[in-house]
């Protein structure tokens, strides 16, 4: 849910998201929502090594280092994905737009992510590197403040790195460093993760086509089944498999959402989850369902899954063998099974 309003001649930016989840037996349902709270501070030098100081470059130069992508996904922030999932336990999405790399997220402690580490305390970092409530930054002519609530700045700080910045994405449950998104100012600003003060011009993304609209859902479906395996792989816990019946009841949930304007586990005309899997013919033992809308991607509400205690259940849940997963727009359905 988005919300403009003036204040004098500064323009507020209010990005709002939510998630929910739910289990057939036994029954949970837990809503997170964020609010908004305010400080001040500033950042750090840029890096000159590791995955953030590709930013900016020709493309070539990281895959130069990690090779040819497995495949190419479309992002609704005028950039494109490359995709390097070989590695096990590593996973790395690029942001390419005209040869340049303007965005990586990065799963996996042996990536080089400096100057942070995955996988280190958060109270590390904080001791480290400068973590404040308000980032503030200029781009021709433009003035922007991203003003963060206090569970931002627990979950997902942002961090001022030279001319870029870094999303931290913090595990509330283990207190470590989960993963991390390097972005320029401009991508930042194209997917307004927190609440932004602006004076000037707020640049925003161009809207896909409806065709366009089928690509990036297809694509965030695929990153949120891979980085699902990733954060099981990192419990210790066996990689969910595909379903593609289960996938399509996912799918069919998060459109009339959208569509319908409403958020829920139960729908007005097709039923609960055990309704809707077994009108998809889902055969199934066990299963669990997470919802969520307006993330701004795939990396966002999988880690928003993981810090909200029912839905990273369901994530990490050791019982399930499969999944499906449903996008449409910025609703999103994670459907676990467990099948006989």
């Amino acid at each position: 849910m988005a919300i403009g309003f003036y204040l004098g001649n500064e323009k507020t930016y209010d990005n709002k998201d939510y998630i929910s989840h739910k289990e057939v037996s036994p029954k949970v349902d837990k809503t997170l929502n964020k609010n908004n709270n305010q400080n001040k501070g500033k950042g750090t030098e840029h890096p000159l090594s590791g995955l953030a100081s590709y930013i900016g470059k020709d493309v070539s130069y990281l895959i130069a280092i990690l090779g040819q992508p497995s495949r190419t996904d479309q992002s609704p922030y005028d950039f494109h994905w490359l995709i390097f999932n070989e590695k096990q336990g590593q996973y790395v999405q690029a942001g390419v737009k005209d040869g340049k790399l303007v965005t990586i997220y990065a799963v996996g402690e042996k990536l080089d992510t400096a100057p942070f580490k995955i996988g280190d305390p958060a109270e590390k970092i904080f001791s480290s590197h400068p973590v404040n409530p308000v980032v503030e930054f200029n781009d021709r002519g433009s003035s922007y403040k991203f003003e963060m609530s206090e569970d931002d700045m627990n979950t997902r700080p942002l961090v001022s790195i030279g001319n870029i910045f870094a999303q931290l994405y913090i595990d509330r449950f283990t207190g470590k460093l989960s993963s991390i998104r390097f972005l320029d100012g401009e991508t930042l600003l194209k997917q307004l993760p927190y609440e932004v003060v602006y004076r000037g011009t707020l640049v925003e993304a161009t809207e896909p086509s409806e065709k366009q609209w089928e690509e990036i859902q297809e694509s965030a479906a695929k990153q949120i089944l891979e980085i699902t395996n990733i954060f099981r792989e990192r419990h210790k816990l066996k990689p969910l498999a595909w379903d593609e019946k289960t996938a399509e009841a996912a799918f069919l949930h998060s459109r009339e959402m959208e569509e319908e304007d409403y958020f829920s586990h139960t729908s007005k005309e097709h039923g609960d989850l055990s309704d809707r899997l077994e009108e998809a013919g889902v055969d199934y033992e066990l299963a669990g369902e997470n919802i969520a809308a307006n993330y701004s991607d795939a990396p966002e509400v999988t880690e928003g899954w993981m810090n909200s205690e029912g839905h990273r259940e369901a994530l990490l849940g050791s019982e399930y063998t499969h999944i499906g997963v449903g996008v449409y727009r910025k609703h999103y359905t994670q459907n676990f099974i467990l099948k006989p």
